[in-house]
């Protein structure tokens, strides 16, 4: 038993009984008071090893032989060893390392593990943790807009269909349990991790104080095990869709709900580690060239990809090249901006013309003229809205709007200063634009140089404006909320955490600027260059390690 632990009794000598010893045998296991030492190292049939009182235990005696202290440790055995160990020769052809280096570079293992996990890995959980709490926030909100659309809606109708209002409410009702039950599975398994990773914290920070050497030395890192963070949980909000009373079809023409994403339904990606270099897996080569410039793409799935250029056409294409389809504009001018809707439609902004169009099949149809105002850049949002980047006539008043069908929602265009978030058209009339999976709205303002991320109420969170001519064009963002934006002047991609940190930059090599990005559901980036015919697709998922 450690005489340190021997309840509330004073610690004595064990020779002289005097209290408080201060020196300890870590061979013989005795305490004894200065005085007392050259006593107890008498006995000339034992090895003895005294160590101040405070440093017991910090001896690395052999586990084989108790009496014997070892100076190596064997890589084969993963076990200090001493002397007798060695001329045993169980050893012999074992690659062995001197004890203390090696504790040494534990140690070191250990200190930089430990602030890994609590400057690295830790402060992450507590962010996606904080993110799933904002995220639930916004869903009762959604929640409550619904309820009461769908109640400003029923007091148009007569009261026979009473029965249909109940029954859409009680659809809401059930797809918002159905998504708080999913954040709140969500939100416990953060939790479990991060409380797990606390436990880890206190357990190292034992080890590193006890001197333990065999504990010391049989460490290992658990640090990987938590590097792969879950997926950024993905909010899919119910919308509310109504139609014009007929009162032969109520129940159809009273509205629905849009499909949600459950717990079951939602994509459980890995949060795959970057690759130290990118790599280029696919090159699909266009119809684009001089002078009609590839700029813009959109994934219409994993496999097809919608892309637009200095000219009217909009083409489809399969990984393997070739075209699927060809739409023009209706204006006859270049589309400047391309998305997807969420049922597979085609939007594109015409910029001279100042509106937006849907493709459906190969008809065309203008579903929003803009009356003084231009599209500059189109993406969808989780909800299905469109978000739209406008500049006004003479392209000093730059705004994003959101529409809900062909109806404005919301106008965000000012930061809380007064100031305008976004800069006057100069250069070119183009700024692209994503919506990231927290519901950040990004904006590539290339005239000011600038990434530019408000949150969902349009409420500035930060601007990033990279280095060394920086001239965003193309912006992107993929499954764990990472913001990826295509560097026109000096030909490479910066890669942002959700919060605006710097990740890394990917150097791209090509004949021409890079444009476009794009992002499909298994995160593998597709690039446009401007100036080839190239499309190239990139896993960025193996980009980098992080």
């Amino acid at each position: 038993m450690d005489p340190a632990c021997c309840g509330q009794d004073i610690l004595r000598c064990y020779l002289c009984d005097k209290p408080v010893p201060s020196m300890y045998c870590d061979i013989c296991h005795k305490q004894m008071c200065k005085a007392c030492v050259g006593e107890h190292i008498s006995d000339d049939f034992k090895n003895h090893t005294i160590v101040p009182f405070k440093k017991r235990g910090s001896t690395p005696k052999c586990p084989k032989h108790s009496r014997k202290i070892c100076d190596l440790y064997c890589k084969q055995c993963k076990s200090p060893i001493c002397a007798l160990c060695i001329s045993s020769g169980e050893h012999e052809q074992h690659k062995k390392v001197d004890l203390l280096s090696r504790v040494e570079s534990k140690q070191a293992d250990l200190r930089s593990n430990l602030l890994e996990l609590e400057e690295c890995i830790l402060p992450k959980y507590v962010e996606i943790a904080s993110n799933i709490s904002m995220q639930k926030h916004c869903l009762k909100q959604n929640f409550q807009k619904v309820e009461n659309e769908i109640d400003k809606r029923g007091k148009e109708w007569h009261t026979e269909i009473d029965t249909v209002i109940k029954k859409v409410k009680s659809i809401n009702a059930e797809k918002n349990k159905e998504q708080m039950s999913a954040l709140h599975k969500n939100e416990s398994d953060i939790e479990r991790r991060i409380s797990k990773i606390e436990q880890i914290i206190q357990a190292q920070k034992k080890i590193l104080d006890s001197s333990d050497v065999c504990l010391i030395s049989a460490y290992k890192s658990r640090n990987a095990e938590f590097k792969r963070f879950p997926p950024c949980f993905t909010l899919s909000l119910p919308t509310f869709i109504s139609h014009q009373i007929n009162k032969e079809q109520i129940s159809q023409q009273f509205g629905f709900l849009t499909a949600t994403s459950t717990a079951n339904d939602v994509k459980t990606t890995l949060n795959r580690a970057f690759m130290d270099t990118p790599r280029i897996t696919l090159d699909i080569a266009t119809e684009y060239g001089d002078p009609n410039r590839l700029w813009n793409v959109s994934c219409l799935n994993d496999d097809t990809i919608w892309t637009s250029g200095y000219d009217r056409i909009m083409r489809l294409y399969n990984l393997k090249g070739e075209l699927l389809k060809a739409v023009q504009t209706r204006s006859g001018s270049y589309p400047l901006g391309i998305a997807v809707a969420r049922c597979g439609d085609l939007i594109y902004a015409d910029y001279l013309e100042g509106s937006l169009n849907i493709v459906k099949n190969t008809d065309t149809q203008r579903v929003i003229p803009m009356q003084g105002w231009k599209a500059c850049g189109v993406c969808t949002s989780s909800l299905d809205d469109i978000l739209v980047v406008v500049a006004n006539d003479d392209g000093k008043l730059v705004k994003v709007v959101r529409y809900s069908g062909s109806m404005e929602k919301q106008s965000i265009q000012f930061h809380d200063s007064g100031k305008p978030l976004y800069s006057p058209i100069c250069a070119f009339n183009f700024k692209g634009i994503s919506e990231n999976k927290n519901l950040d709205i990004c904006v590539a303002d290339s005239d000011a140089r600038a990434l530019v991320v408000v949150d969902h109420a349009g409420k500035l969170r930060f601007r990033y404006t990279g280095f060394h001519l920086f001239r965003p064009y193309g912006i992107t963002t993929d499954s764990q909320c990472r913001i990826l934006a295509s560097d026109f002047n000096n030909l490479n991609i910066h890669i942002l955490e959700e919060d605006g940190s710097f990740l890394r930059n990917i150097d791209y090599s090509t004949n021409g600027n890079l444009w476009g990005l794009c992002v499909d559901n298994r995160d593998n980036l597709f690039v446009a260059e401007i100036g080839t015919k190239s499309l190239s697709f990139d896993e960025i998922g193996h980009i980098m390690d992080i």
